[in-house]
């Protein structure tokens, strides 16, 4: 079963809704991102993935009539009108908050992630929260979220935490020359929100533990790497500088392990951006360690995009 209404590519935001407390702000930060696209939003809502039912007014302790076999409805009826309570109530929260958005209910019968690729395929961005207990919840700590951002073939916005104060930064996390497309959307982000653009690129030279901060000291040719790899953000961004010359941009290099460095550096930024690579793996595709840290770790939401 599937209740839904299509829409162009770029133009919808999709979010995994199943009624709890992290869902809520993942359907929060979906219109807003919608909102900021000038795009429709997409609340993907099903069963059976642990449906939080919208609060009503009834009083607990009324007395209700026992159902009987005429009038109690099937299993299947009953989780169908479940979904739709809880896609209804969402829907109308963000009609409520921002009254000018477009928004489309799609209810399905597929497993939570199968569903949320599915319909981010052709989007302009999906978004998921964390910290659930079943559904598009308990993302990123259980297999669902990971399936998903393993999965995805368009960017993904994992909400992290509250309402925190805006930073006005946007963070890309840069491995290589590889990682174009999120240095791209990063681009595209900070124009959306007003905000600047921090590239950095993180680096360890191979023989020197990582611990050590002064690694000029043990090999010959640190100078000269040191630089080499100063470079790389700044080449990956030469080119978008200046299709973005709106955009104020800062890259660094800073010799630290990749995890490490981009956690403790979104604690000053509204996004992390970061390219997936996604190695083949013989259970299916697999997320990095550094994709892993970030996901677990971060400050704030974290925007996954696809190496294409």
């Amino acid at each position: 079963m599937m209740l839904r209404t299509d829409a162009p590519h770029a133009e919808r935001v999709v979010v995994g809704f199943d009624g709890s407390d992290p869902a809520l702000l993942a359907l929060d930060r979906a219109a807003e991102e919608a909102e900021r696209r000038t795009a429709s939003l997409e609340v993907v809502c099903g069963w059976p993935w642990g449906l939080h039912l919208p609060k009503t007014d009834t009083d607990p302790r009324e007395k209700r009539q026992p159902p009987t076999s005429r009038t109690r409805p099937d299993e299947g009826q009953m989780l169908y009108d479940a979904g739709r309570a809880v896609t209804d109530a969402a829907l109308e929260r963000v009609r409520s908050r921002f009254p000018d958005l477009r928004t489309m209910p799609h209810l399905t019968t597929e497993p939570a992630a199968r569903a949320l690729v599915r319909a981010g395929r052709d989007a302009g961005l999906t978004v998921v929260g964390t910290r659930g207990h079943g559904g598009f919840t308990g993302l990123l700590l259980g297999s669902v979220g990971l399936r998903v951002a393993a999965h995805c073939t368009g960017p993904l916005l994992v909400v992290r935490g509250g309402n925190a104060p805006s930073r006005g930064v946007v963070l890309v996390g840069l491995a290589s020359e590889a990682d174009g497309d999120a240095v791209r959307f990063g681009f595209e982000e900070a124009r959306r929100r007003g905000a600047a653009l921090r590239v950095l690129h993180a680096w360890q030279h191979r023989g020197v533990p990582g611990v050590l901060p002064a690694a000029e000291l043990y090999w010959e040719g640190a100078d000269d790497q040191r630089q080499c790899q100063a470079a790389v953000p700044a080449f990956a961004t030469a080119v978008l500088r200046e299709e973005f010359p709106d955009v104020e941009v800062r890259t660094e290099s800073v010799y630290q392990g990749a995890g490490q460095a981009l956690v403790e550096a979104s604690a000053d930024a509204d996004v992390v951006v970061l390219a997936t690579h996604r190695p083949r793996h013989p259970l299916g595709l697999q997320l990095g360690p550094v994709t892993h840290a970030v996901l677990h770790h971060a400050h704030c939401p974290v925007a996954l995009v696809p190496v294409t």
